[in-house]
């Protein structure tokens, strides 16, 4: 992978990320359903790391043989542990332990409003650019696959779609932006669509 000096689209990030956004959750799209007031919700930080001209974002696909989100595309990340400072830090040592990508390879453009996931957790988007080569090694027993998803394809509008299924004797809608094999959806295209309204013209 490479990447150039100074792309126009880290410029556009940088602006877009300035602008004050409300937080999202995986519940946007239902309106109905009611948060309970004081619940507690573990800290996560997400790696939305950029490669390349023209850009891409980085993907996994978990594995299949996980107990949760079994074969599902997420961002590299996790919780934040006890010795990270931040979501921030939590989302560049996820991000170098599943796909190797290494902290010193990684420009932080921002930081998107959190997104509450119907898991409990409370996840900082952390945009970045990737400024050096690397070769991606998925992380063995947690990550299938690492593939990369061109950056114009996710901040389109018109990509997304709205779609449905039964869970927990209800049913929710949540956002999908599927690219060629890979059917993206939940809190993953929910934050990407956040993403591309913020880049939107």
């Amino acid at each position: 992978m490479t990447t150039d000096s100074a792309p126009d689209w880290r410029r556009r990030i940088v602006a877009a990320l300035g602008e004050d956004r409300p937080a999202s959750s995986d519940f946007d799209l239902n309106p109905e359903v009611v948060l309970p007031e004081g619940r507690v919700l573990r800290e996560a930080g997400v790696l939305v790391a950029i490669v390349g001209d023209p850009p891409r974002v980085i993907l996994t696909k978990r594995s299949s043989a996980l107990k949760h989100h079994p074969g599902q595309i997420a961002f590299p990340g996790g919780k934040v542990d006890p010795g990270d400072a931040d979501a921030v830090a939590a989302a560049l040592r996820e991000a170098e332990e599943e796909v190797a990508l290494p902290r010193g390879s990684v420009e932080v453009l921002g930081t998107m409003a959190p997104h509450e996931t119907v898991t409990g957790f409370k996840v900082t988007p952390v945009v970045a650019r990737v400024t050096a080569p690397f070769t991606p090694i998925p992380e063995a027993g947690e990550v299938e696959e690492v593939f990369e998803v061109p950056l114009a394809h996710l901040v389109d509008p018109a990509n997304f779609l709205v779609q449905s299924r039964r869970w927990r004797g209800q049913r929710r809608y949540y956002f999908t932006v599927p690219w060629g094999p890979y059917y993206i959806w939940g809190a993953t295209a929910r934050i990407l669509r956040g993403l591309a309204d913020r880049m939107a013209p």
